[in-house]
C-alpha cells in the first residue's frame, strides 16, 4: 500500500510539473493558457465579384456562368419571371400544375415515360417547378452529355407535351393531397396565417380547389407555358465542369430561334392586408397540443432599418441562444422549438412572426412570456454581450454563402431575378460593414418602432377547450391577451376551401 501512495504522489508531482512546464512554455512561446484569452485575426475575405461572372446573351436572357472543375458535372439553373399571381380566377393551380408537368409530360420528340428512361439512362436530373412569384428548370448532369442535355433543356422549353395520361395523374394527385389538408395542425396554421398576414384574397391565399383543378385543359398548360418561358424572360445560373466561353456559346444556341414569343411579364401584385389585432383560433379537439403564430406588420429587404431589424430579431428569437428560446423553452420548458422570424420581403413586406408549439394548457402562458419579452427588448438596451454574439454571427457566417460555385451562381441569379443587382450591385460587398455598424440604440430603435403590440395578431390552432382554459397556477388566458379581442376561425373545407360550420359552444 506504501509503494502505492508513493507511487501515485510521484505520478502527481510529474503531472503538476509537466503542466507547469507547459504552461510556462506556452507563455513563453506568446500562446494563451486559457480557450477564452485566444485572440484570432479578422476573416479576410471578399465576395466574388457579381459583374465578373454576369453576360447578356444576344438570344436574350442574363446568365451567371462560373466554372468548376472539381466533379465533372454540369448544373443548369433557369429562373423564369411567372408564378402562382398569374393564375387566372377559377383556375387556381394552373401555374403549379403547369411547372409540375413541364418536366414530367414528355416533350415533342419523346414520350414521358421515354424522357425519364432517356435521363435515366444518362444519370441526369431534371426538374421544373412554378410556384409564388417565380418558375423554374433545372438540369444537372455529367459534363460529358452536356451537348445532349441541353437538347432535351431546349425540347422541355420549347415543346413540352403536356400529355394526356400524366395531366390526369397529377391532377389526382393534387386532389389527394388536397383531401389532407385539415388532418395536419400545422398546415391548418400555415394557411390560416397566410391569410391574417396579407388578406384572404391577396394572390399568395388563393388556394386551388378541386373545381380549379378539374377546369385546367391541356390548352390552358399550353398557353401559360409560352406566356412566360421565352428567352428574355429567363435568367440562368450555369455552373461546372466548362470552358467558359464555350458554355456561353452553347447557351447561345440553347436559346436562339425561340418559337413563340410571349407576354410582357407581370408586376408582383402587392395589395397585401394585415388583419384586426386579437387572438384567433381553429379549434382542432383532437390534438393535445397547440400551435401558436404571433404577427405583427413587418419590411420589406430595402428597407434602411433591415440590418438592424435582423439582428433585434436573432437577439429576440431568432438565435439558438436568443431570448425567446431562453425563456419559453430554457427556463420554463413549454415548448421544444420557440422562435422568431422577421425577413425582409422582396416585393412586399413580409411579417414578424413568433412560433412555437406547446401543450394545450400552456399556450397562453407560453403566449404571454414571448409577449413579455417583445415588450423588454423595445424598453431596455440589450447588452454588448448579446449585440456582439449576435453581429459576429452573421459576420462570421458569410463566407458560407460562397462555398461552393453552385451556391454563388445561385445568389448571383437571384439577386438578378429579384433586381436587387440593379438597384444594390454593391450588395454583398458591404454587407459586412453594414451589420458591424449595427449600434444597440439601433436596435431598440427599430424594436419600438415595429414590435407593437397594439397591432399584433395571435393565431392558435389546436384544441380550444383546453387552450381557453389555461395553465393551472398561471392567471394568463389566451383570450385575453390583446384586450380580450377574440374571434374563432372555422376549419375549410379540403375540397373547396369554404368555411364549415363552427362546433356548437359546449
Amino acid at each position: 500500500m506504501k509503494k502505492i501512495q508513493t507511487t501515485a504522489c510521484a505520478l502527481t508531482l510529474l503531472l503538476c510539473s509537466a503542466g507547469f512546464s507547459l504552461k510556462t512554455t506556452a507563455q513563453d512561446n506568446g500562446i494563451a493558457d486559457r480557450p477564452e484569452k485566444l485572440s484570432f485575426p479578422p476573416l479576410n475575405y471578399e465576395p466574388p465579384a457579381q459583374a465578373r461572372f454576369r453576360v447578356t446573351l444576344p438570344t436574350g436572357p442574363i446568365a451567371y456562368v462560373l466554372p468548376d472543375r472539381e466533379l465533372p458535372l454540369v448544373n443548369i439553373a433557369i429562373y423564369v419571371k411567372t408564378g402562382e399571381y398569374l393564375d387566372p380566377a377559377g383556375q387556381e393551380g394552373l401555374a403549379d400544375l403547369t411547372g409540375y408537368l413541364l418536366t414530367h409530360s414528355g416533350t415533342k420528340s419523346k414520350s414521358a415515360d421515354a424522357l425519364e428512361e432517356r435521363l435515366a439512362f444518362l444519370a441526369a436530373h431534371l426538374s421544373s417547378a412554378v410556384s409564388g412569384s417565380q418558375g423554374s428548370v433545372t438540369l444537372n448532369l455529367l459534363s460529358k452529355d452536356v451537348d445532349e442535355g441541353l437538347g432535351i433543356l431546349r425540347e422541355v422549353l420549347t415543346a413540352p407535351r403536356f400529355q394526356a395520361d400524366k395531366i390526369e395523374l397529377r391532377k389526382q394527385q393534387l386532389l389527394q393531397d388536397m383531401q389532407q389538408r385539415n388532418d395536419d395542425s400545422s398546415g391548418i396554421e400555415g394557411r390560416e396565417a397566410g391569410f391574417l398576414a396579407y388578406g384572404e384574397h391577396f394572390w399568395e391565399n388563393r388556394q386551388p380547389t378541386a373545381a380549379s383543378i378539374q377546369s385546367i385543359t391541356p390548352a390552358d398548360l399550353a398557353a401559360f407555358h409560352q406566356a412566360s418561358f421565352y428567352p428574355s424572360n429567363l435568367i440562368v445560373a450555369v455552373n461546372g465542369d466548362f470552358e467558359r466561353a464555350e458554355m456561353i456559346s452553347k447557351l447561345n444556341a440553347l436559346f436562339s430561334g425561340w418559337p413563340f414569343a410571349g407576354k410582357p411579364p407581370v408586376a408582383v401584385p402587392t395589395n397585401t392586408v394585415f388583419a384586426a389585432p386579437g387572438v384567433y383560433l381553429v379549434n382542432k379537439p383532437e390534438v393535445n397540443q397547440g400551435r401558436v403564430s404571433m404577427l405583427l406588420p413587418g419590411v420589406r429587404r430595402d428597407n434602411p432599418d433591415y440590418f438592424a431589424v435582423a439582428v433585434m430579431n436573432d437577439i429576440l428569437g431568432g438565435g439558438f441562444n436568443s431570448r425567446i428560446v431562453n425563456r419559453v423553452r430554457g427556463e420554463e420548458g413549454l415548448a421544444y422549438d420557440a422562435h422568431s422570424t422577421f425577413a425582409g420581403g422582396t416585393y412586399y413586406p413580409l411579417t414578424f412572426s413568433v412560433g412555437f408549439q406547446s401543450k394545450s394548457r400552456t399556450v397562453g402562458y407560453a403566449a404571454s412570456l414571448a409577449m413579455e419579452e417583445i415588450r423588454r427588448i423595445a424598453a431596455e438596451p440589450v447588452s454588448d454581450q448579446e449585440l456582439n454574439t449576435s453581429k459576429h454571427g452573421f459576420i462570421d457566417r458569410f463566407p458560407r454563402a460562397f462555398a461552393t460555385k453552385g451556391q454563388t451562381a445561385a445568389i448571383f441569379a437571384q439577386d438578378e431575378f429579384t433586381g436587387r443587382y440593379a438597384t444594390h450591385p454593391d450588395y454583398w460587398k458591404n454587407y459586412r460593414s453594414r451589420l458591424a455598424a449595427v449600434t444597440g440604440a439601433d436596435v431598440q430603435r427599430v424594436a419600438r418602432k415595429y414590435l407593437t403590440l397594439d397591432k399584433l395578431v395571435i393565431l392558435a390552432v389546436g384544441n380550444k377547450e383546453e387552450m381557453l382554459l389555461g395553465q393551472p397556477g398561471h392567471p394568463v388566458k389566451l383570450q385575453e391577451l390583446t384586450g380580450g379581442k377574440f374571434t374563432e376561425l372555422p376549419l375549410r373545407d379540403p375540397l373547396t376551401m369554404r368555411p364549415l360550420p363552427l362546433s356548437p359552444a359546449k
